[in-house]
């Protein structure tokens, strides 16, 4: 007689991790504390405003967690970025132009000189405006470059108009000082982005180049030293051998990782044809040599096919040395694979290996070409040739 046990009551205490949702207000962390606390986000939010009145400490909290908690993945494993329902910079935007406002409102009405506080606001949320425009805006989708350009151009035009109303007022130090300073502050928000953004163009372009210089160097010393000891190991392993096969697949490997940015990012004959000669060699005791002869051609799947089993073929009932070359130009296509065998012809062939006559021979013929199977150089090998007429 078996008893069950009763099941175990779950944790209540188990709390969703801390993330930041990836569409969020300003930061997300108010959001990410009520979902983790199990807690109302109005709540937190009360809460972080009672602190920052109590000496600030509810922004450091707030800036604190904004730094330290990631972000929430997204659901299809993509990179998404970060959109911002609340227009941050228009906001930066509207207590820097009351800034300006104030400070140019205390010396209209006689003062003469301008008060340090509003112009000290207004410098401080015009710069904030420009760094949440470079750092937040630039990254969230929600925010096109006219909203960008706007925000940007208009926290210069505060700065330069404040500074030029400061020089053309009462002659004083003080006023000398804020015209100056908000002045050049002005002139620093519109040109330091661009300045920063050709240094790390430089920058990237500088690294990518002692990258190349290093690879080339790692390429020719490989090329000197590695890659010389497999091809002499192929050739005195012979073709045929498991040594010269191991070897001749590291050579290709080490090929492949070394001038991999030299391939083009289309798929041609000539690359498919590599490829397939790739994997034969890893299961066949067979070298095979790709010569190409003229500009590269997109690939097809008939004569990718056709040459797939000729290929195929030579590896399994010749081995040794097999070559191909691939000659294309404007009107046709032809490929010969050739091996170096004891030859056969189409004639010896029983009529019910359907081998060559069909997947060679019938494929081509399908796809409006032509295949042929002659004997080799000197009576030395077979060669298969295929044809096919392209288009301009």
């Amino acid at each position: 007689m078996t008893t069950t046990l009763p099941p175990q009551p779950t944790s209540e205490s188990a709390r969703p991790p801390l993330l930041r949702p990836r569409e969020v207000l300003l930061g997300g962390v108010s959001a990410a504390l009520a979902a983790h606390l199990g807690r109302r986000v109005s709540g937190v939010r009360f809460v972080l405003l009672v602190l920052t009145l109590a000496g600030g400490a509810g922004v450091l909290f707030y800036g604190w967690l904004w730094a330290f908690v990631p972000l929430a993945q997204a659901e299809n494993d993509e990179r998404v970025a970060v959109r911002h329902r609340l227009p941050v910079a228009l906001l930066l935007i509207a207590v820097a132009a009351a800034s300006a406002v104030v400070a140019v409102g205390q010396y209209l009405r006689g003062s003469g000189y301008f008060a340090t506080a509003p112009v000290l606001s207004l410098a401080v949320f015009a710069g904030a405006t420009v760094a949440w425009s470079l750092v937040f805006d630039s990254a969230d989708p929600g925010r096109s470059n006219r909203y960008r350009t706007f925000t940007r151009l208009t926290a210069v035009g505060l700065l330069l108009a404040t500074g030029l109303v400061a020089l053309s007022s009462r002659p004083g130090t003080l006023n000398a000082v804020i015209a100056v300073g908000l002045v050049l502050l002005g002139t620093g928000v519109l040109v330091v982005p661009r300045v920063v953004t050709l240094w790390t163009d430089l920058m990237t372009e500088r690294t990518a180049r002692v990258r190349e210089v290093q690879r080339a160097e790692i390429a020719a010393h490989l090329h000197d030293s590695v890659l010389q000891t497999l091809a002499l190991i192929q050739n005195r392993a012979g073709a045929s051998s498991e040594v010269a096969r191991i070897a001749r697949a590291q050579e290709r490997e080490l090929r492949d990782w070394l001038f991999a940015g030299d391939d083009p990012d289309t798929a041609d004959l000539a690359t498919e044809l590599r490829d397939i000669a790739a994997a034969i060699e890893l299961d066949h005791a067979v070298r095979i040599d790709i010569v190409t002869a003229g500009e590269p051609v997109e690939a097809t799947g008939a004569i990718i096919a056709a040459a797939r089993e000729a290929m195929l073929n030579a590896a399994r009932h010749a081995g040794g040395d097999v070559s191909v070359y691939i000659e294309t130009s404007v009107s046709a296509i032809d490929v010969f694979v050739r091996d170096r065998g004891p030859g056969v012809l189409l004639a010896d062939i029983p009529a019910d290996r359907l081998g060559i006559r069909e997947s060679i021979i019938g494929r081509m013929t399908r796809a409006g070409g032509t295949a042929t199977m002659r004997p080799g150089v000197g009576d030395s090998g077979t060669e298969v040739h295929l044809h096919l007429e392209v288009t301009p």
